[in-house]
């Protein structure tokens, strides 16, 4: 009754069974209340603290690891800064750092957060690796343990150049600058200056424990741990655990705890979850490429990063457009400049653009050619031949061909930029420089692997070099100074006439000397030139120092330079009748192929039949009445010519040329595939062939090229084959040399070199 009464009068009396549910109640309450509490410290400092907790010491982890280059990224490391800065029961933190660092602006604002927490609390760093920005970000603590072999340093800057500005006039802006940011020219003043905001830091951070200098830091080296401790970088060599002890004791602390302080809100990171996962500490350095780099940033973005050199390889190459197949030319003039990029030369009028106009003003047109066939063709009219920054290698027969123009008095102007714009992966494949010096070496000329620097005297970078010793030549009139940009040197049997000063290094030798970046050498009538860059012809840069006075000069040379008439033969000899085989006339071939020999033989089995016998096939050959091939079979294979091919025009004389179109159809395996073949020979002149037999035969010389296209597995596949053929009356083909070029939907897929050369004739 009591009970039921004060229930409903709200009596404050309970009885003992409502006391025992209040108590029940209250420490309900007070349960979740320390959970609450709990739940508070577990999500701030990310570790279980024990129930009975002795001390509310903490000293506190703070993980950075991985590139830092998304806001997702830095806002996390922003924020567990801050909680580490706020909460009292922090006391010391302990960076683990696993860094190659990131964006410029992140890596500063991480950093200048980092020093904003030193001014309240001891702050240690533990170093598995700290590289550029990672080190960047280390240099903010009072001390810096690392293990023996951490990597520490990289003290540098990366940035891509401001883009090139193609106008739109529907879509206008106001200054010259607005898209692009930066001048070309001034840009890699910027990063300099970036960079001596990074020295500068590590030399507050380190003070006076720092014993390297300046000019060391900037090299961007990388040291192992036991050497960053000798050099300053570091302070000890020691484990976390070493870190944590030493945090504690700058704050005094006796008794603590060590909790690890995670970000609040996990916020999502593509490039984390690929590259560094925050919560697994996975760090993939490498995996992150430039292309990547620029997508998140676009350029003109400035970084503390570190990548390793590999990562250009995977760059998406954006050369100059390259001139194929054109006549890009100044006004019609006596005198003609051909330029070569039959050989997949990183060149095109977007980089010889000054050098056109100075040509053009004294009446030298240039061409363009994208065929060795047309480049020889020309060869006859042209005043000089260039040849830049190719990524194939140049024949025997093509190197014979130009030392014959430079004995007319041609000239041959030879230029190589070891920078990736001119290189690209074709060139890479190639190790870079065996294109250029497949030509070079041939008359006394090599370019040298790696680059060229300065770093007590350059223009924006370290790379941006001067050059101001010249030797007595026209092309060194009136210059006192040039700059060149990413350029290699040349080693020459002369001195040249173009050296950098003492101070200057090589990449690649590390040694600093006098090097030549711009060498002569005669031949003949003629004489080779070989420059070591490309960049300092191109406009802006063609502007500063001599540049342009030296673009001047060549161009004289050019349009000064006489060239003979090849000589002509005597014309009595010069015919070529019909070779008589009788059938079962057998003859014997060596073929080279890129250094590999074998041997095949050539059989006359009828009038209408023809029968080559290679090691692994047997190709059979079917001709028509007049001898011109209808088809051929082989291990099951076909293939059908619309026309067929004629045998040449008999006799042969100079300068008789005939060309030749016509559709087929390829069957394999039951299925049939459709291409053309086009081709065109012409008589260039007449030699004497000494055969393997050791015999002489007398020959026409026939320039060809022929290209076959074929449509198969959803893919245009193209085969180019140019070179030359020698027939004599007496045993038909004697000897032949050519290249084969293979494309896959107009992108290169190989290249071969053949030779061929009669060992014997059987009639």
């Amino acid at each position: 009754m009591w009970d039921q009464q004060d229930k409903e009068a709200g009596s404050p009396f309970l009885s003992a069974s409502r006391k025992r549910e209040t108590i029940v109640i209250v420490v309900l309450l007070i349960t979740l209340l320390s959970l609450a509490g709990y739940w508070y410290y577990s999500t701030m400092l990310a570790t279980i603290i024990p129930r009975q907790i002795v001390s509310r010491n903490f000293v506190g982890i703070i993980r950075i690891e991985g590139y830092i280059e998304e806001p997702s990224v830095v806002n996390r490391y922003v924020d567990v800064i801050n909680q580490a800065m706020k909460n009292e029961s922090v006391k010391a933190v302990v960076l683990i750092i696993d860094s190659g660092g990131g964006y410029a602006d992140y890596v500063e604002q991480i950093y200048l957060d980092l020093l904003m927490l030193k001014e309240k609390k001891p702050l240690v760093a533990s170093v598995i690796l700290a590289l550029s920005g990672g080190y960047y970000i280390a240099v903010a603590a009072d001390y810096i343990y690392v293990h023996p072999t951490s990597m520490v340093g990289n003290v540098g800057v990366k940035a891509s150049m401001p883009s090139i500005l193609i106008p739109s006039e529907q879509f206008i802006e106001t200054g010259v600058y607005k898209w692009t940011g930066f001048s070309l020219l001034k840009f890699p003043f910027t990063l300099d200056r970036a960079l001596e905001n990074f020295v500068s830091a590590v030399e507050s951070g380190r003070g006076d424990r720092l014993k390297i200098s300046r000019t060391e830091l900037k090299k961007a080296l990388i040291y192992l741990g036991s050497e960053a401790v000798e050099l300053g970088l570091a302070d000890e060599i020691g484990s976390m655990q070493k870190a944590i002890e030493a945090a504690a004791e700058r704050a005094n602390l006796t008794s603590y705890d060590v909790v690890e302080i995670r970000p609040r809100l996990e916020q999502p990171s593509s490039l984390q979850s690929e590259l560094s996962n925050y919560a697994s500490g996975k760090n993939e350095i490498g995996a992150l490429t430039i292309d990547r780099l620029n997508a998140l940033h676009p350029p003109l973005a400035i970084h503390f990063i570190y990548l390793p050199s590999e990562s250009l390889r995977e760059m998406s190459q954006s050369p100059p457009p390259i001139q194929s197949n054109a006549n890009v030319s100044a006004p019609a003039g006596e005198k003609n400049v051909v330029v070569d990029v039959s050989h997949g030369n990183q060149i095109s009028w977007w980089v010889l653009d000054t050098l056109i106009v100075e040509l053009a003003k004294r009446n030298v047109t240039v061409s363009f050619l994208s065929s060795w066939f047309d480049v020889e063709s020309q060869l006859d009219n042209a005043s000089a031949l260039i040849v830049a920054s190719p990524t194939f290698t140049y024949s025997a027969n093509e190197i014979e061909q130009i030392k014959r123009f430079l004995d007319r008095g041609g000239l041959l102007l030879l230029f190589f930029d070891p920078a990736w714009e001119h290189i690209g992966p074709s060139g890479l494949q190639s190790e870079i420089i065996a294109p250029i010096n497949s030509l070079s070496t041939s008359f006394g000329l090599s370019f040298a692997k790696g680059y060229l620097y300065n770093e007590k005297e350059y223009f924006g970078i370290y790379r941006n070099i001067y050059v101001r010793n010249f030797g007595d030549h026209p092309l060194t009139q009136n210059l006192s100074s040039l700059i060149m940009f990413t350029a290699t040197h040349i080693r020459s049997v002369n001195n040249g006439i173009a050296w950098t000063s003492n101070e200057t290094f090589s990449s690649m030798s590390e040694r600093n000397g006098n090097y030549t970046v711009i060498a002569i050498v005669k031949r003949g009538n003629g004489a080779i030139i070989a420059v070591g860059d490309l960049t300092f012809l191109m406009e802006p840069y063609c502007y500063l120092e001599d540049n342009y006075r030296f673009i001047a000069n060549l161009a004289s040379l050019i349009a000064k330079t006489e060239i003979k008439a090849p000589e002509k033969e005597e014309a009595a000899a010069e015919k070529i009748v019909r070779p008589n085989l009788p059938v079962g006339t057998r003859k014997v071939f060596r073929d080279e192929v890129d250094g590999k020999v074998s041997n095949f033989t050539w059989i006359k089995v009828s009038d209408r039949e023809i029968v080559v016998e290679r090691v692994n096939q047997t190709v059979h050959y079917y001709l028509n009445e007049e001898g011109a091939l209808e088809r051929w079979t082989s291990d099951g294979r076909e293939c059908v010519y619309d026309k067929p091919i004629p045998e040449p025009p008999f006799p042969l004389t100079r300068g008789k040329s005939w060309r030749h179109e016509t559709n087929y159809t390829l069957t394999l395996e039951g299925v049939e595939y459709h291409g053309r073949l086009s081709e065109e020979n012409l008589v260039e002149g007449f030699e004497n062939v000494t055969a393997g037999d050791g015999n002489t035969y007398f020959c026409a010389k026939i320039k060809y090229k022929r290209e076959e296209v074929i449509y198969a597995y959803g893919m245009e596949m193209k085969m180019i084959m140019e070179g030359y053929c020698w027939i004599s009356s007496e045993a038909g083909t004697v000897k032949q040399e050519f290249t084969i070029k293979y494309y896959n939907n107009n992108v290169l897929a190989g290249i071969e070199n053949e030779r061929i050369i009669l060992l014997s004739i059987e009639k």
